[in-house]
């Protein structure tokens, strides 16, 4: 199984615009076939350094991470997601 995990830092970084955007990557959920599971979890402990957001998605293997990348359910939320991001991280790995 892959595990690919997003940290996103938000340009805008109030409580309402976090709520919809962990509303907004939780909406691919049953949308696209090969993704597995999803979670977004909200930072409790707010920084300036720290991020806002984790996504967490799960899939069989690295070629469903690629058709994940290119659903259009997952493009349009990426088109949302780039127009609020400040920054982001991630990490992908095997288990």
């Amino acid at each position: 199984m892959i595990v690919n995990n997003l940290l996103l830092k938000l340009k805008n970084r109030e409580e309402d615009t976090i709520r919809r955007t962990q509303e907004v990557l939780l909406s691919m959920r049953g949308k696209i076939e090969v993704l597995m599971d999803i979670q977004v979890e909200v930072n409790i402990r707010p920084g300036q350094s720290n991020y806002d957001l984790i996504l967490i998605t799960k899939f069989e293997s690295l070629e469903a991470l690629d058709v994940y990348l290119s659903h259009p359910a997952h493009l349009e939320v990426a088109k949302f997601i780039g127009s609020i991001l400040d920054t982001q991280a991630s990490v992908c790995y095997k288990v």
